[in-house]
């Protein structure tokens, strides 16, 4: 789908943007920005598209997005049937990397600072100790104000610069410039994508959608994110089978067919090479 530009305008009195999201459908699209973001999920899950990386995200979890790097955090359905009962509760910073003045990031003690912040042009979740503290000082540059509210955020920052509990999102070879008739073939390939997965699509099928050849195809598409279609629709595919097992509503095998995987085996194979785990042992390190 086609990366749609967000502005994010700040208040008058504020120079950087904080907010509490508790409703599911908040920026829900594929899209990008010229500021960076800050988010963690209190509340809700789903599936994040970061880049060329899809991959659940959970309560709990906190990344960084770089300027630019189109995102989407596609919520599970459960919160849109019913959102009396499955809350969504999301804190979200956009901040640009000069709002702290021109020459703040070339001071010598900056170093590490600037280097994370470059950095997190392929998106970085946060893991561990750094994720635990995270969550504790990110509601508080929500909540403060005044200069405790710009010290917050410093020390959020600082804490990620001087870790290495964080994973990288897109991969180094995804490129997010694109030219207008590129973005449309982006936006095509994803949309046709996401909403059929669950069948069998055909090289000819995906390549008519983009206005290709096959071959012109397939190198248009490992150019532009680093990895083959047929690599892109299994990730969308394990993703589903995810959420489905997380869910435990039906067995695992039915989890395969419903996901669009028409081979158990290759199923199993799959979801090994993506999640590093089995379907069983993923649904039972969930539980746990």
């Amino acid at each position: 789908m086609k990366p749609q530009f967000l502005s994010i305008s700040s208040h008058a009195l504020h120079s950087f943007s904080a907010r509490k999201d508790i409703m599911p459908d908040v920026n829900n699209k594929w899209h990008y920005h010229m500021v960076l973001e800050l988010i963690y999920f209190r509340k809700g899950s789903g599936t994040q598209y970061v880049g060329n990386n899809i991959e659940r995200f959970k309560e709990g979890d906190v990344a960084l997005i770089g300027k630019n790097l189109p995102h989407y955090w596609q919520f599970d359905p459960k919160y849109f049937e019913n959102p009396k009962r499955n809350k969504v509760e999301v804190f979200v910073i956009h901040f640009d990397e000069n709002f702290w003045g021109g020459d703040f990031l070339k001071l010598p003690e900056n170093y590490e600072l600037k280097k994370m912040l470059i950095l997190s042009s392929r998106g970085l979740q946060i893991k561990g100790k750094t994720r635990e503290k995270l969550t504790q000082l990110i509601p508080e540059i929500i909540n403060n104000a005044g200069t405790m509210k710009i010290i917050n955020l410093l020390e959020a920052l600082s804490c990620i610069s001087t870790s290495i509990e964080y994973d990288f999102l897109a991969s180094s070879h995804f490129k997010y410039h694109f030219n207008e008739d590129e973005k449309r073939r982006i936006q095509e390939i994803y949309n046709y994508t996401l909403s059929r997965y669950t069948e069998k699509i055909t090289l000819e099928e995906i390549s008519e959608i983009a206005s290709l050849s096959p071959n012109s195809f397939c190198k248009f598409f490992k150019s532009k994110t680093g990895k083959t279609y047929t690599q892109f629709v299994n990730e969308i595919r394990i993703g589903d089978a995810c959420q489905k097992l997380i869910e435990d509503q039906i067995s695992v095998k039915e989890i395969c067919f419903a996901s669009g995987f028409n081979n158990f085996t290759s199923f199993h194979e799959c979801f090994k090479n993506i999640t590093g785990k089995s379907p069983l042992k993923y649904q039972q390190l969930y539980r746990k």
